[in-house]
């Protein structure tokens, strides 16, 4: 026995898929039923309303900015740090007021010392818009995927593919649903990176399946699964790891600002390992995938042999 083989984990993952099945069900589950009743806590982006970037000259208490906007009528502004502790972000909802009124009345609401560095007004139409065409743009990324993975490997393998990606976005987005995190075209834009990453993932898998499939005679499809499995596991382990170390960075040390942006992207790395494991590797499994499957049609052989 080779020092290679001798390095390769025996995991039964395939044996523990019933209860992966099982954690998988209760996740999607909890996640649809929290964003059928709760919902999404969406950004302006999305709602529309008015973004107020503010500067002080000394660091400021964000609790006090809220209470006097509370007190003014301006309920559930969302008030954040920008930059610095004297930076401040304020996200108003949707107002009957111009965009020049509505900076002088947070000037006086806020105090002379304060310095209004930018307003910008996003109406409601154009939320509605970006709602759609976000909507749209995961849509067609799995739709993309689909063709390109049923291409390259088989109709079972997409199909697995495709169940890992909903799996990913459906419990990231029940995250954000649960912990009614803001929203945003940021946090869009983190799921869609989300879905690339699992796919990647799920392709090194699928890739390695494949071969062992057609460098073997007569083995079980399931002992061929958890093989690949195993053979992927250092490296999908050392991606997943190194990325969420970057990850945690942004995290702790990136600002409120990005903070939505990084949740995603932590929650995604860590179910896109565990889908590209378990949850595309069972679908492929529960379909009957087997080496007839994989093996290249006449047609293709032909054109195999033909070639310079």
């Amino acid at each position: 026995m080779s020092i290679t083989a001798l390095k390769v984990p025996t995991i039964d993952f395939v044996g523990r898929r019933l209860y992966a099945i099982i954690f998988s069900t209760v996740l999607i589950g909890i996640s649809l039923f929290s964003l059928a009743t709760n919902g999404l806590k969406l950004g302006i982006d999305f709602t529309g309303g008015t973004l107020i970037e503010v500067g002080y000259k000394q660091k400021v208490d964000l609790s006090e900015i809220r209470s006097t906007l509370d007190q003014a009528d301006f309920k559930h502004a969302n008030v954040q740090y920008f930059g610095s502790t004297n930076e401040v972000l304020i996200r108003l909802k949707p107002q009957t007021i111009s965009s020049a009124k509505l900076s002088s009345k947070i000037i006086r609401l806020l105090g002379d010392d304060v310095d209004i560095r930018r307003v910008e007004f996003v109406g409601p139409k154009v939320g509605e818009e970006l709602t759609n065409d976000g909507g749209l743009a995961l849509l067609y990324a799995l739709i993309g995927i689909l063709i390109y993975v049923a291409f390259r490997f088989e109709y079972r393998f997409a199909l697995g593919a495709i169940a890992a990606l909903v799996h990913d976005v459906v419990v990231t987005l029940g995250v954000f649903s649960i912990a009614q995190i803001e929203f945003d075209l940021t946090v869009l834009a983190a799921i869609l990176a989300v879905i690339g990453y699992s796919l990647n993932d799920t392709i090194v898998v699928f890739d390695r399946i494949r071969e062992n499939f057609l460098s073997t005679r007569h083995v079980d499809p399931e002992k061929i699964v958890n093989g690949a499995l195993n053979q992927t596991l250092s490296r999908t382990i050392m991606t997943s790891v190194t990325t969420l170390l970057v990850l945690l960075a942004l995290f702790f040390l990136g600002g409120e600002i990005i903070h939505g942006f990084a949740v995603a992207l932590l929650v995604g790395v860590l179910i896109g390992t565990y889908s590209s494991i378990y949850v595309a590797s069972s679908m492929i499994l529960l379909m009957g995938i087997s080496k007839e499957d994989l093996l290249p049609s006449e047609k293709e052989k032909q054109a195999i042999d033909t070639r310079p």
